[in-house]
């Protein structure tokens, strides 16, 4: 399976196609904002695509040609502003379905913010509420779609090394998951396709991935 990762120069992004890569049966193409990121994509073995998600949906769909799924794991950065929050988090995530139905392709994951239900937008503090906003209005979208799509809800992100073990669940108590751990769980959704249609929270548990996705 070639796997498009959108977002790749992203840190959830960059363990994701390095899983892919070692995976030994599946190769990513990393899309990037440009070439000056695509050394270590490239040292791994990876596909890269210059591609920015401000550009529109006929462009993104070059980058989308040729796979068999898409990885949404972009993300405008918590030092930008509300501007750049709707071009990315919304409006990139809205154009990369948009071109994975335009380029025929079905398997879409979304790495989405650990709650986005409305209750959610209107309890965030008013720097975090516009991004919470931006994944509720993307999710929606993506769910009125005909995609085999699994939407992953993961919670507060970490560098710590992965272990391997989650807690998984349409809501699980709020807690933290390494982000190694959260591409792990990503790479084992594209395998599984009891994952597509699903969409669920994830925090560090003591349940090997493989076991915790099959028991949701």
């Amino acid at each position: 399976m070639k796997v498009l990762v959108v977002g790749a120069n992203g840190q959830i992004g960059k363990h994701l196609v390095k899983c892919i890569q070692e995976s030994g049966h599946h190769s990513a193409r990393a899309m990037i904002r440009s070439k000056e990121q695509a050394a270590s994509f490239e040292a791994l073995g990876a596909e890269t695509f210059v591609m920015d998600l401000e550009r529109g949906v006929e462009e993104i769909t070059k980058a989308v040609r040729g796979v068999d799924a898409v990885v949404f794991t972009a993300g405008s950065g918590p030092h930008t502003g509300k501007d750049k929050t709707i071009m990315v988090d919304l409006d990139g995530a809205v154009k990369t379905i948009e071109a994975a139905q335009s380029a025929g392709v079905k398997r879409v994951i979304m790495v989405s913010s650990f709650d986005t239900r409305r209750e959610a937008i209107l309890s965030a503090s008013p720097s975090f509420a516009p991004y919470v906003a931006a994944k509720y209005y993307a999710d929606e979208w993506l769910r009125a779609t005909d995609l085999d799509y699994t939407i992953v809800h993961p919670g507060g992100l970490t560098n710590d090394k992965g272990t391997g073990l989650v807690n998984v669940g349409v809501e699980v108590e709020r807690g933290t998951v390494p982000r190694e751990d959260v591409a792990n769980v990503i790479l084992e959704c594209l395998e599984d396709p009891a994952t597509i249609g699903k969409e669920f929270q994830v925090v560090s548990g003591d349940t090997p991935i493989k076991e915790a996705l099959k028991k949701m």
